[in-house]
């Protein structure tokens, strides 16, 4: 019996020294810092993602108007290319803006537009989307709502 109790104690001495304990204390310390890490990376992975599908938005938007100057001004049509391109989110806004400028730079005029130079008359149309961001996570100071906003510009030719 006392040659167990004698392997016990040296059993229970050898523990008591290894070092197996201050891995365990470390990571207790540092396992709040990384899962703060964790959270703030994803965090900015949805804020990433959300900013690009609004600027994607705006660009499916002008593309869609720039075909021709009939869906330059036809607003619904782009405000549906720019909310099915976004179909992730919902789009706060969507403003669709058209105007008007020669090929050489000078601005048109009369009705109908004429350039002065001879030159094409271009539509400018410029599409604004706008959504609102709410992080997962608060940080206080920072606010609790986002608003993100993409901008596209596309040329459009008038025949």
């Amino acid at each position: 019996m006392e040659m167990h109790i004698h392997g016990l104690r040296r059993f229970l001495g050898r523990l008591w020294k290894a070092d197996g304990g201050q891995a365990l204390t470390e990571l207790g310390l540092l396992l709040p810092v990384l899962v703060l890490m964790l959270i703030g990376t994803v965090e900015l992975a949805r804020l990433a993602y959300v900013a690009i599908e609004v600027s994607n938005a705006a660009h499916a938007g002008a593309q869609y108007g720039a075909q021709s100057i009939i869906y330059a001004s036809d607003t619904v049509g782009i405000q549906n290319a720019a909310a099915n391109d976004a179909a992730n989110i919902t789009l706060a806004s969507t403003v669709p803006t058209l105007s008007y400028t020669c090929s050489d730079g000078t601005t048109p005029t009369g009705s109908p537009l004429i350039c002065a130079s001879g030159a094409e008359v271009e539509g400018i149309l410029t599409v604004v989307t706008s959504t609102s961001f709410n992080p997962l996570f608060h940080v206080g100071g920072l606010g609790t709502s986002f608003t993100l906003n993409g901008r596209d510009q596309q040329t459009v030719l008038i025949q």
